[in-house]
């Protein structure tokens, strides 16, 4: 008879928690919006979840299953999540009706690196973007070429002399040195060799606990908005600390005073000195209130990882993915390297700011990277009920909207074969018949990445260094196609990026 309650318990619990699970599994069906049918618990994302798939490929696969829709349904596990196929409809959320989408719909505690560019809801984000975006005005980046024009001096050097023992390299490992490298100088002013293994360790650490998915984002999905409810985050504290702990002591040993380095603490310490209450006012579409933000050591500390972010791992995959792309079409390589020295030849060799506007080939070529190879998909929450014009959808308060860039860039519609690497897709021309919606690798609208200019800067200094001196090679390690990482948070290459890297005959000394 025990035995027997036992499995009628087992049997009730079996059916409440696929109940629990499954509950809001008729959300789309019951607005008419079509999506793969979910599975308990998972809902649409067990790949995801499981870490056998990266999240942009997942996307992709929801957008090219369902060509004739606008929009798509899915399922992060329990959350109703729509995946937007129609680039008007993108155009709509992302800029004309900007205010009702302005949170990412990524919640967690604000302590810690909560309060930063990226992640921040609309009230704290808001006065921090009004406050930081002039630190990244072209006066401000120019200061900062000289900076990057030595860390990638030394990165050459330390390319040449590994290349004399192996010239076959994971070019994705060796690119995320300098980055890492450039990074720290233009934001902290920490001189921190090439080759060092002090640099080696901080990076690894940094980038293990800071880009590969971790249990607290998945707990997230299933609870949504759980981390913000227990003041927890998706970051480990350690990250946290090694961020406020750079910039206490970064401020501390300039005595609160900018110095004449005019890297990234410099200018907060400028702006800072202005004053320290930054206030905003929310849309009176969704409830207007003043919301104040004190530049605490805490605050900068937040913008400083997310600086990092942005000049570290998105910049080494891009970079890493086009040295790949170029190895395997050597008449583009061989038409950029053209470029690269007929431009350093007529300046004499010397890098500046303003000879980035004449690499006008680079530019297609690098635009032509970010297509295949974006680095994440666009999420947002809607803050309020939002119709979307010339349709009946209406998407509900707490939605989370994902834009996926990978399924655009793939979609022959916008890109005919778009396997192919053909940098000519970026020409004039090309571009004004093309959705403007169709290419946004930084986003696009109020809320698009405030760190894509430093990143332009410091992509395409290094790249000139690099191919004044060096040609790329495919070799017996190459990979015949790149698979993104599944236990990354952003699209990194699986089991690195190995080229040979060849140093050219004749060189533009610099």
């Amino acid at each position: 008879m025990l035995l027997l309650y036992v499995l009628e318990l087992f049997i009730l619990s079996v059916c409440l928690i696929y109940c629990y699970f499954t509950k809001n599994f008729k959300y789309w069906k019951s607005r008419n919006i079509r999506g793969p049918l979910p599975l308990p618990f998972f809902g649409n994302v067990k790949d995801f979840v499981l870490r056998k798939s990266n999240a942009a490929v997942l996307n992709k696969q929801f957008y090219d299953k369902y060509p004739n829709e606008k929009v798509v349904g899915i399922f992060r596990m329990t959350s109703p999540t729509l995946i937007i196929r129609d680039l008007d409809v993108a155009k709509n959320v992302l800029i004309k009706d900007f205010e009702y989408f302005e949170d990412r719909g990524i919640e967690f505690s604000k302590e810690g690196l909560g309060a930063n560019l990226f992640h921040a809801d609309s009230e704290i984000w808001r006065p921090l973007r009004i406050f930081f975006s002039p630190l990244f005005t072209t006066a401000k980046l120019k200061n900062m070429v000289p900076l990057i024009v030595e860390k990638s001096d030394a990165t050459i050097n330390h390319f040449k002399k590994i290349t004399e023992l192996h010239k076959d390299q994971d070019v994705y490992s060796l690119v995320q040195k300098f980055t890492m490298s450039s990074i720290l100088t233009c934001a902290f002013g920490l001189d921190i060799a090439i080759d060092s293994e002090l640099l080696l360790q901080k990076m690894m650490k940094l980038d293990q606990l800071s880009f590969s998915r971790n249990i607290a984002s998945d707990f997230d999905l299933l609870y949504p908005g759980v981390l913000k409810n227990l003041n927890a985050s998706v970051f480990p504290k350690e990250v946290s600390k090694f961020f406020l702990d750079l910039v206490k002591d970064t401020i501390e040993s300039r005595n609160g005073i900018p110095s004449n380095r005019k890297d990234f603490i410099d200018l907060i310490l400028e702006a800072k000195n202005q004053g320290t209450i930054l206030e905003t006012k929310k849309s009176d579409d969704v409830g207007s209130t003043i919301k104040y933000v004190k530049l605490t050591n805490e605050v900068i500390a937040a913008q400083a990882f997310i600086f990092y972010v942005a000049g570290y791992e998105t910049n080494a995959t891009t970079m890493a993915y086009m040295m790949y792309e170029l190895a395997m079409n050597p008449q583009i390589q061989e038409k950029l390297i053209a470029e690269v020295d007929e431009v350093l030849h007529r300046h004499n060799g010397k890098i500046t700011y303003e000879i980035v506007g004449e690499l006008t080939y680079m530019e297609k070529v690098l635009n032509e990277t970010l297509r295949k190879y974006p680095v994440a998909d666009i999420q947002r929450r809607a803050k309020a009920n939002y119709n979307i014009p010339g349709t009946k959808i209406t998407i509900e308060k707490g939605t989370t909207i994902f834009v996926p860039t990978l399924g655009i860039s793939y979609d022959e519609k916008y890109y005919p074969n778009p396997a192919k690497f053909d940098p000519e897709r970026f020409s004039p021309k090309n571009e004004s018949n093309r959705h403007p919606c169709a290419f946004i690798p930084f986003g696009v609208g109020p809320r698009y990445c405030i760190g894509m200019m430093f990143a332009r800067i410091q992509s395409r200094v290094f790249l000139m260094k690099f191919l004044s001196n060096f040609r790329v090679e495919t070799s017996k390690n190459t990979q015949a196609t790149i698979k993104f990482h599944p236990g990354r948070v952003l699209s990194s290459p699986k089991d690195g990026i190995y080229l040979n890297l060849i140093p050219r005959k004749v060189t533009i000394i610099l």
